[in-house]
């Protein structure tokens, strides 16, 4: 892999991890104030508080792990250059 196309892969997995996290804000202001009207409770708490917190944990795993099966990849970092070390 060339440090052109190394430079791609990165920009690439930042620019869907910024998106990620836009779309996990904007379902973490649907979670709270979107379900804020609605009469129904879990384990004693509003749907609005478990759906704004540990719903949001829970969406927040499953985007990462869209991210790591579609849009991450394993790639070395260092220089494949022969004869090249920065020991």
């Amino acid at each position: 892999m060339t440090d052109w196309e190394k430079y791609q892969q990165i920009r690439r997995e930042a620019a869907f991890t910024g998106l990620a996290l836009l779309v996990l804000i904007l379902f973490w202001c649907w979670a709270g104030f979107g379900l804020e009207g609605v009469e129904m409770e879990i384990f004693g708490l509003p749907l609005w508080a478990v759906t704004s917190s540990i719903g949001v944990w829970i969406f927040a795993i499953v985007l990462v792990k869209i991210l790591l099966k579609f849009v991450f990849r394993d790639m070395p970092l260092n220089d494949e250059k022969e004869g090249v070390s920065h020991e």
